[in-house]
């Protein structure tokens, strides 16, 4: 990142910038500091640079102009906004942050969390009322500790009930009680007479710093006399690559044939990570294209004519010198849903050229772009960062395609096995009867067992929100990538 982020200082200052504007520090500029660090990153770097005419290189005639347009704007966040481009439909995921501390800490996995993960539905019958069903409880967390448990159904916080405009707010408190609910069906079929029913039992959660794994379990099970490892990999966090090495190590030593990965609530993280995983699951393809980059035009055209080396991401056999432990498959099963996002998306395209990638589940997120951090400093890298403020930003920077070129799966990729999950009876992770896994098992099995569970009735309820999306870039895709030296310095010695 480094190497990246010093490639960008000299990029800007003899290619994009010329006739446009100096630093701060070398000019009178009056337009307000963060706002000038805001233009300039995102003139540098937005993957949609393109798209928008106030980032032009000649939007401004003079100085003079250029800070009058920052001054425009309240707060360096109206400012980013403005330089976004479709919000609602193509970039979703740039982000600006005012303290960029908690944001660093987030992509190392040390988050403020009361460990309780859950989706919330409209209840039945009504478009006002809505209640939260745990998914997902992490290990040795506050609500771990509290005994919540996958399943859980709860309807109020603080003893007000969740409604579609309060939501937000309620789950936005440090600390919080949740009351505990039943769903009642009256033992009919048909949902007309469906209602939840508040409890009496109340847990009183709080979100402390927590340090999350991503490797949330891991099983080997037995299908026909052939070993199958289960993975339920929760998030791309790079700090837990070398655990994860383990894990394969431990398939691989056990003699797997089958993997059935569980990416149904990972929201994504590092592209590295993401490499990694895909090379152990594989191994036969090293140094083969994994990915390649699409920049914005400026920087697309100079990596292509200096070097497209650059743009290509390919398979490897090691973690910085660390022998992979890869199983060579020529197929794997991918458990991924709407909660499934960006780098896990990565994973599933990035292979299916390659190797059978059999995906149960819903359809996914739809976030094929990557963002990396900026900041305010002579080169937008950490070193050197504005004492005077602690923003930055995480702008998309490019798109990812796989090998054949797929990219802009806006609707989310599609699944093989359209199956959701009932999150009336959720089962629990990593047993053989859990519904996704069973249908995985089921379709390694071919016993016509995966008719039967893709038969079953279930109650089909409205998602409103899942608990991923309350934390800011949680479904990011963010890259720390080295730029080779002669390509720097070709641009440095121009």
């Amino acid at each position: 990142m480094k190497n990246l982020k010093a490639l960008i200082l000299i990029f800007l200052t003899t290619l994009l910038l010329t006739g446009c504007f100096e630093d701060n520090d070398d000019t009178t500029i009056s337009g307000n500091e963060i706002s000038d660090f805001v233009w300039k990153g995102m003139n540098v770097f937005y993957l949609y640079k393109d798209n928008i005419p106030d980032l032009a290189n000649d939007r401004f005639s003079s100085n003079e102009q250029y800070a009058s347009y920052l001054n425009d704007y309240a707060t360096p966040e109206d400012l980013f906004e403005n330089l976004i481009y479709q919000r609602e439909t193509v970039d979703k995921y740039s982000w600006i942050v005012d303290d960029y501390i908690a944001l660093e800490q987030l992509f190392s996995g040390v988050s403020t969390s009361n460990g309780m993960e859950f989706q919330l539905f409209l209840e039945p019958n009504t478009t006002t009322k809505v209640m939260g069903i745990v998914r997902l409880v992490l290990p040795n967390s506050d609500a771990d500790i509290k005994g919540i448990k996958r399943g859980d159904i709860f309807n109020t916080i603080n003893g007000t009930a969740l409604t579609t405009t309060n939501y937000n707010t309620l789950f936005s408190l440090v600390s919080y009680t949740i009351n505990k609910a039943t769903y009642d069906d009256n033992g009919t079929p048909e949902t007309t007479d469906d209602v939840v029913i508040s409890g009496s039992e109340s847990i009183t959660l709080n979100k402390l710093e927590y340090s999350e794994n991503p490797i949330y379990k891991t099983e080997i099970l037995n299908v026909g006399g052939n070993n199958v490892g289960y993975l339920m990999y929760n998030g791309f966090t790079a700090n837990y690559d070398s655990q994860l090495n383990d894990v394969f190590a431990n398939f691989k030593a056990n003699n797997v044939t089958d993997l059935i990965l569980d990416l149904r609530y990972n929201p994504g993280g590092s592209v590295n990570s993401a490499i990694l995983l895909s090379s152990m699951i594989t191994g036969q393809f090293n140094g083969e294209v994994f990915s390649t980059e699409q920049w914005n035009s400026e920087f697309q055209t100079y990596f292509e004519n200096e070097n497209p080396e650059s743009l290509i991401n390919r398979f490897t056999n090691n973690d910085n010198g660390a022998a992979l432990n890869s199983l060579n498959l020529p197929k794997v099963y991918v458990l991924a849903t709407k909660s499934s996002a960006s780098a896990s998306e990565l994973v599933i395209n990035s292979l299916d050229p390659y190797i059978d990638v059999v995906h149960i589940g819903d359809f996914t997120t739809g976030k094929y772009q990557a963002s990396t951090t900026l900041y305010d400093s002579n080169n937008f890298g950490r070193d050197g960062a504005n004492p005077n403020h602690t923003y930055a930003m995480q702008p998309l920077i490019f798109k990812s395609l796989n090998k054949v070129g797929n990219t802009d799966y806006d609707n989310g990729l599609t699944p093989d096995i359209e199956l959701k999950e009932s999150f009336l009876n959720l089962g629990v992770l990593g047993d053989e009867n859990e519904t996704l896994l069973a249908a995985a098992l089921a379709e390694i099995a071919n016993t016509g067992k995966l008719v039967k569970i893709l038969s079953e009735p279930r109650i089909n309820l409205k998602l409103i929100k899942d608990s991923n999306s309350f934390i800011p870039f949680n479904d990011d895709m963010h890259v720390d990538k080295e730029i080779p030296e002669d390509i720097i310095n070709k641009i440095k010695f121009k």
